[in-house]
């Protein structure tokens, strides 16, 4: 895995063993055993590391043409629902919409729908997970009126 993992050296001596891996991928799913030797002790624990996928499709996202969002975990228990949540923190724009599937579907996607989103899933043994990413939508986001003035001999953008 490497170079993707690390250990956080200046923390060993406060007794933090963590690992860090960046970025994780779906392969990284599983569970992890950490030793520690201390004189003549052992210390383990185990942890079980779960991944969950935003996938877009198309990848590359271009305004007013089909968009799905699909969101999966490695988690075992059947899903129940799927929520997203639109810029949640913006006020009077943030959005909500809740499926039984992982899948969000925007017919025309537009620039206002770019931004900050996060699907939450809900199973059915009660576990809930989110993952929040950035929708970025190519597309023209000029100004309302289409007529720009400039100055002769300047630069006009």
């Amino acid at each position: 895995m490497k170079p993707r993992v690390s250990l956080q050296d200046s923390t060993l001596r406060n007794g933090n063993f963590s690992l860090r891996i960046v970025p994780v991928r779906s392969e990284d799913v599983g569970l992890y055993e950490a030793q520690v030797e201390y004189k003549t002790e052992v210390h383990s624990c185990l942890v079980e590391l779960g991944v969950i996928t935003v996938t877009l499709s198309p990848p590359n996202v271009i305004e007013n043409e089909l968009l799905l969002i699909s969101c999966n975990s490695s988690h075992r228990a059947s899903l129940v629902e799927t929520c997203w949540f639109h810029n949640e923190h913006l006020g009077p724009t943030s959005r909500t919409f809740c499926s039984l599937s992982g899948t969000l579907s925007i017919l025309h996607p537009a620039m206002s729908d770019a931004g900050s989103w996060r699907c939450q899933l809900r199973y059915s043994d009660k576990e809930i997970m989110s993952a929040t990413f950035n929708l970025q939508i190519l597309g023209f986001d000029g100004p309302t009126n289409p007529v720009v003035y400039a100055a002769a001999g300047s630069a006009a953008d």
